[in-house]
């Protein structure tokens, strides 16, 4: 037998309560109640607050009358005065909760809705958002009429997409999960296909070193370079492939930029490739399971042979100019991606116009969540859609979104970096979805460790710390 739901509501209100019960005692709180559940753990706050001494002003949007359910049985408790949102100056607040919506709101904010959120927004002073910021679509992140910017927002049990999409993200302040009583094991009846982006999700595929283990366990993957103009790309590509643990990588380069290369990183192993037969050559060999193209190489037909040279039965990650190359054929990309032992592209949200131009089923999805997952299942491949708050979908269905990238890491070559780190995980054997998954939240953890003013280059070298740390956290010695 599951918790009454009033008694969810009571412990929901009571976690509103202790959040603003940090503000000192003398601090003047006003509670915006909604006509829903919202509203109810509003008026619960209400009460729970002033019991513990804090002057409390409660304005309902709505009529009392028309409460029913859990929020008219927690109006009832409430014993003040119940205020009309017109006369309440929230300029002389000392903080305003956020009961109005939550995540069920289903439409835009107009009228008198819209106008309270905006009059919230502009007092200036800080808000604690029950659930979510009012206005904000807990399944996009979008903006739905109105929003306010909040401090802090308390939610209940896990966090919402809109929590972690932007621009929800950065509307919900600081986001704090309250455990309400609901159990873990209502999951396995919700059976969630969207994650944050942490180790949990993938520590089971994560390739750890092994005592009697060496290089040709690990894998060897290619990094395939443009010319001596634009091969850094490619250079910054495959150090990411070897710090995030590929045994070899090999980067097939066309002969001008042979000097280049050798001369960077004498990890690698530069191939000169005067033509597609020598490329063709070179991954005759099948141990050379992982492709990394993109980055610096070119677009066009030229690199869409070098693909399609690629593809059969191995693993490949596409980035840059691999995509643009594909620019407005997804359906083209896609039957390489049905040639590949597994593929994964990692497009900025430039690249994903592109490549999907002329697609309204995958550029009209209603979110950045819905629009990767729609493109992942378009291709067959693993997308990983890039920005502040990156999303990485299966065909499958699953997604994860990472929270963990700070802003200093959109930088010129970041991106190259993150595909050849994609690559070096593949060439570990570890499956497409989860080998994104990890190498994005690498990526993150590596900008956090070089700090501001990091360069692409830095990233690899971070990579050193984040594998120490992570190791700790699995037990590795």
């Amino acid at each position: 037998m599951g918790t009454p739901s009033f008694a969810l509501m009571e412990r929901a209100g009571t976690a509103v309560a202790d959040v603003v019960a940090r503000f000192p005692l003398p601090t003047r709180v006003v509670i915006l109640c909604g006509p829903g559940n919202n509203g109810g753990d509003g008026f619960v706050a209400a009460r729970v607050l002033t019991q513990r001494g804090f002057r409390v002003r409660v304005a309902l949007l709505g009529e009392r009358a028309q409460l029913t359910g859990d929020a008219k049985r927690a109006a009832e408790r409430w014993r003040g005065p119940v205020e009309e949102p017109a006369v309440l100056d929230l300029t002389e607040a000392g903080v305003i909760v956020d009961a109005l919506f939550g995540a069920g709101l289903g439409r835009d904010l107009d009228g008198a809705a819209r106008a309270l959120v905006m009059r919230m927004a502009a007092s200036g002073r800080p808000i604690i958002a029950v659930d979510l910021p009012s206005g904000l679509d807990g399944a996009t992140g979008q903006v739905r009429g109105a929003a306010a910017q909040a401090q802090e927002t308390v939610t209940f049990f896990r966090r919402k997409p809109g929590h972690l999409l932007e621009p929800g993200r950065s509307l919900c302040g600081r986001v704090r999960v309250a455990d309400i009583g609901i159990p873990d094991a209502a999951l396995d009846v919700i059976k969630p296909a969207t994650f944050v982006n942490m180790p949990d999700l993938w520590r089971p595929a994560f390739p750890l070193p092994a005592a009697l283990g060496h290089k040709y366990d690990r894998g060897h993957a290619v990094v395939v370079s443009g010319g001596a103009w634009t091969c850094g790309a490619a250079r910054l590509s495959a150090r990411g492939a070897l710090r995030a643990g590929a045994g070899l990588v090999t980067v097939a380069l066309p002969p001008d930029a042979l000097p280049l290369h050798a001369a960077s990183y004498a990890a690698i192993m530069p191939r000169p490739m005067g033509c597609d037969d020598d490329l063709a050559a070179l991954l005759a060999d099948r141990r050379l399971g992982t492709v990394v193209m993109g980055p610096g190489l070119g677009t066009g037909a030229a690199t869409r042979a070098k693909i399609d040279l690629a593809a059969p039965g191995r693993r490949l990650v596409l980035d840059a100019d691999a995509l643009t190359s594909y620019a407005g054929v997804p359906w083209a990309l896609a039957d390489v991606a049905a040639r590949t032992a597994g593929l994964i592209i990692t497009p900025h949200e430039g690249e994903f116009a592109r490549l999907f131009a002329g697609d309204r089923a995958v550029l009209e999805a209603p979110s950045k969540l819905a629009r990767t997952r729609a493109a992942a299942v378009r291709l067959g491949a693993v997308v990983v859609l890039k920005g502040a708050d990156t999303v990485v979908a299966a065909p499958d269905g699953r997604a994860a979104i990472a929270e963990n990238a700070p802003a200093y890491l959109a930088t010129a070559g970041a991106g190259d970096v993150l595909a050849g780190m994609a690559g070096g995980l593949l060439a570990q054997a570890m499956p497409p979805f989860e080998a994104a998954a990890a190498a994005v939240w690498l990526h993150g953890e590596a900008a956090r460790a070089a700090g501001p003013g990091l360069v692409a280059d830095d990233l690899p070298e971070a990579l050193r710390e984040v594998y120490r740390r992570l190791y700790e956290l699995f037990g590795v010695r």
